[in-house]
C-alpha cells in the first residue's frame, strides 16, 4: 500500500462520520471529516508530513514557512515543517488566531512568521474557503505573501474554486471521494 493510499485508509477509519452534521461554513451534510483524529494521531502524522512536504515542493511556490488557521491546520503545518527539518529549504510553522489576543504581544500570528515571507496556508478540511480566507487576510495584513493554499481533504464543496477565484492556487491530497468510496457513504 502507498503512503497516500495508507493516508486515505487512515482518515476513513477515524475521521469520517456519518449522520447529520452542521459544518463550520453554515452547511449540512450526512458526513463529517474530524480531521484531527488523524492529524493528531502518530500514524496520521507521519504520512503527511512527508506528504504534505513533497506536494508543496511539487507545487513550485518556492515557500519559506506554512501555516493556517488554528485549530485544524496546527498539526498538518507542524508535521510538514518537522518533514523538512533535514531538507535544503526547511519550512517554518505559524498559526493563525481566530482573533488578535487581547494581551501579551496582541499578535493575530503566532509562530516563527516573519514580514515578508512567502507562505503556503494549510487547511485541514477545505469546504467553502472560508477559513482559509481568513488565514490569507491574517497573512497580507502582516505583509506576507500567499502562495496558495494546501487542504489535507478537499470536501469538493466549491473551497477550491472560491480560493482561485480569489487569485490563490489550491491543492489537496485527498479528494473527500475518495474518503467516501473507502466508506460507502
Amino acid at each position: 500500500m502507498t503512503d497516500h493510499a495508507a493516508l486515505v485508509a487512515l482518515l476513513a477509519e477515524h475521521s469520517a462520520k456519518r449522520g447529520r452534521f452542521t459544518l463550520a461554513s453554515g452547511k449540512q451534510s450526512k458526513y463529517y471529516i474530524d480531521a484531527r483524529l488523524t492529524t493528531m494521531s502518530p500514524e496520521g502524522l507521519s504520512l503527511i508530513g512527508p506528504l504534505a512536504l513533497s506536494a508543496l515542493r511539487q507545487s513550485g511556490w518556492e515557500i519559506d514557512a506554512v501555516g493556517g488557521l488554528t485549530l485544524g491546520a496546527d498539526p498538518v503545518s507542524y508535521a510538514i515543517s518537522y518533514a523538512s527539518a533535514d531538507s535544503d529549504r526547511p519550512l517554518r510553522a505559524f498559526t493563525v488566531r481566530k482573533e488578535t489576543k487581547a494581551h501579551g504581544t496582541g499578535k493575530m500570528i503566532e509562530g516563527p512568521f516573519r514580514e515578508g515571507d512567502r507562505v503556503g496556508i494549510i487547511e485541514d478540511v477545505i469546504t467553502t474557503g472560508g477559513s482559509a480566507l481568513r488565514a490569507i487576510e491574517a497573512v497580507r495584513n502582516a505583509n506576507g505573501i500567499v502562495a496558495g493554499v494546501l487542504a489535507l481533504v478537499d470536501r469538493e464543496e466549491g473551497g477550491r474554486e472560491a480560493l482561485e477565484a480569489a487569485g490563490v492556487p489550491v491543492i489537496s491530497l485527498v479528494g473527500v471521494g475518495q474518503i467516501i468510496g473507502a466508506l460507502d457513504i
